[in-house]
């Protein structure tokens, strides 16, 4: 008892010597509790046979043991196309947009000449600031079958006009490479930060044993940034299922269908469009538990192969 009554003084002495930190959290405190954590209280919708006039309380519960939703969603008949599809874009990107950006990174931080290399990382840092509406727009401009720069270059060589984004097969190669040229310089500052904090002792001492760049960058660059790529990527398992909506819903049209509907645009149009907000939320909520799951489980993964994790 005396030993509890003594850490709780400590506690209070420190929260009354520290009250003005404690003010400055308390914004971001304040934000969470209100836009992440009051909002789960409509995570009943998906129980629930909603009916916006009765409210969340009042509205009946479904049958099945208020699984009706859940059912629904995975007997539906694209149920299986719609999560293909998010899978596809979300693995696809982390493949090529991981690798892109540490190799970038690893190009810039050899580049030696100071103002050149600004210039560079200026350049690759600006797309990530168009809105995707403009990006989306952009695209469409330059992939335009008979207007389009593309286009033209192709017919110019021999080929055929492509219609681009009015089919499914190349869709998916249009989303992830707009993507990756968006955010790659962006994405590499992590790994720029990492690598600048490599001893630039084991550089010289390298270089002192005649190794090559390509040998610096193998034993000495790679193993410096395995921590940041492994905390990265567990970060993108976490949100594996999070497609971006904007971008695919923009570019989603009758003829791409097949590989653009993706369970953010699904949900938008099952919930906004169709009013169906019960079957939305359901679909929302199982979203979210299977990024809590994939987070959980590379994250134990990595701490076992690697040591290096969330927590």
């Amino acid at each position: 008892m005396r030993r509890r009554n003594r850490s709780t003084i400590q506690v209070g002495r420190r929260l009354r010597n520290n009250w003005g930190l404690l003010l400055l959290l308390l914004p971001t405190f304040l934000y969470f509790i209100i836009f992440n954590y009051v909002p789960m209280y409509g995570i009943l919708i998906a129980f629930k046979d909603y009916e916006p006039g009765l409210g969340i309380l009042a509205s009946p519960w479904t049958d099945n043991n208020g699984l009706k939703h859940f059912i629904n969603f995975f007997s539906s008949h694209n149920f299986t196309e719609i999560v293909g599809n998010t899978l596809k874009l979300s693995l696809y990107t982390l493949l090529v947009a991981t690798p892109t950006a540490i190799i970038f990174a690893l190009l810039i931080n050899y580049i030696k000449n100071n103002r050149f290399k600004k210039v560079v990382q200026t350049v690759t840092y600006a797309p990530h600031f168009i809105s995707t509406v403009v990006l989306v727009g952009m695209l469409y401009l330059l992939l335009a079958p008979s207007t389009g720069l593309i286009n033209r270059l192709i017919v110019s060589a021999g080929g055929r006009n492509v219609f681009f984004l009015n089919s499914a097969d190349w869709f998916p190669h249009v989303y992830v490479w707009s993507h990756v040229w968006q955010h790659m310089g962006w994405d590499s500052i992590l790994y720029i930060a990492a690598l600048t904090a490599i001893d630039p002792q084991l550089h010289e001492a390298a270089i002192v044993d005649g190794a090559t760049k390509f040998q610096r960058i193998r034993y000495i660059d790679l193993p410096g940034i395995v921590p940041t790529i492994v905390i990265m990527l567990i970060l993108n398992a976490g949100s594996i299922m999070n497609v971006g909506f904007e971008k695919a819903y923009l570019m989603q049209n009758n003829f791409n269908l097949g590989t653009s509907e993706i369970l953010a645009t699904y949900i938008y149009k099952v919930g906004l469009i169709n009013n169906q907000y019960s079957l939305s939320t359901a679909v929302g909520l199982v979203n979210s538990v299977v990024n809590f799951m994939m987070l959980i489980v590379v994250n134990s993964i990595s701490k076992r192969l690697t040591e290096s994790s969330l927590w």
